[in-house]
C-alpha cells in the first residue's frame, strides 16, 4: 500500500491533479480522504483543498 497527498489552493486544481495521477499511474485505489481548510490572511480568506489517496 502507498499514499499520495495532494494540496491545492483551488478545488479545480485539486481535481485536475487527482485525475492526472489516476490517468498516469492507473492505481488500484482503496480510499480517498478529502479536506478543506480556511484561514484569514491580511483580510483575505485563504482556502486549502487537500486529498489523501490510499492505493496500490
Amino acid at each position: 500500500m502507498k499514499v499520495k497527498v495532494f494540496d491545492e489552493n483551488h478545488e479545480e486544481d485539486l481535481e485536475k491533479a487527482i485525475n492526472d495521477f489516476i490517468k498516469e499511474e492507473e492505481p488500484e485505489i482503496f480510499d480517498i480522504k478529502f479536506s478543506v481548510g480556511t484561514s484569514i490572511f491580511a483580510e483575505e480568506q485563504v482556502y486549502c483543498f487537500s486529498a489523501l489517496i490510499v492505493y496500490r
